[in-house]
């Protein structure tokens, strides 16, 4: 089983991009957990440092730990209810940012390749033709000496997707101590994975909301 060290940065503590009676955005720093696990050591997280602030705040989705970028939460059911039937039904458009170990064959693409939790080693995840629909678009941004900057574009949202996708493909995000070889995991000081935008529909207008996170990899 993989061993989780949980060190959550403080600074900065909460960095809120946006705020009304129905949704909060946040930028998540890496490191830090979207919600609290089971181990008392793991209650530090986004959700619970929001709560903090809005005590009404409910989780709608997740980043993974090491992962950067733009969050949105709730602020009641009504909204809650909403959000997560717009992620379910796949009518959220979310764009990341990554830089992966090696040159691609193709400057863009797609990656369709089934994904399933990994039995024998939890909670890492797998491609494996028993597996759930897990589709990525990829976009080349810049072609670096040993490695390339891209930009993804996942239509669905399995755990690991991008993780799993990269490394099935032979470029491993940088960084990535759940899955890469070490000589990849210390190419970098952090996973080189960061939300860059996330837009959806606002649960009480209606309107179209884009946000945006600048990271510069």
């Amino acid at each position: 089983m993989q061993i989780f060290t949980y060190q959550p940065p403080t600074i900065p503590w909460l960095d809120l991009r946006y705020v009304d009676r129905d949704i909060i955005i946040i930028n998540k720093p890496s490191g830090l957990l979207s919600n609290p696990g089971i181990a008392d050591y793991t209650h530090d997280c986004a959700l619970t440092r929001i709560q903090q602030r809005f005590k009404d705040a409910i989780l709608v989705h997740r980043l993974d730990c090491s992962t950067s970028g733009v969050m949105v939460f709730a602020r009641n059911k009504k909204a809650e209810s909403n959000l997560k039937t717009q992620f379910q039904d796949r009518k959220t458009q979310k764009a990341y940012i990554t830089e992966v170990s090696g040159h691609l064959s193709d400057a863009q693409g797609v990656i369709e390749l089934p994904i399933a939790a990994d039995k024998a080693n939890p909670p890492k995840q797998q491609v494996s033709s028993t597996g759930k629909v897990a589709i990525t678009h990829f976009e080349t941004l810049e072609v670096r000496a040993n490695s390339t900057l891209l930009a993804l574009k996942p239509v669905t949202g399995r755990t690991h997707q991008l993780r799993v996708h990269m490394l099935a493909i032979g470029n491993p995000i940088l960084g990535d101590d759940f899955y890469a070889e070490q000589h990849i995991v210390d190419s970098a000081p952090r996973l080189k994975l960061h939300a860059q935008s996330l837009s959806f529909t606002h649960p009480y207008s209606g309107k179209p909301m884009h946000f945006s996170s600048y990271c510069s990899f």
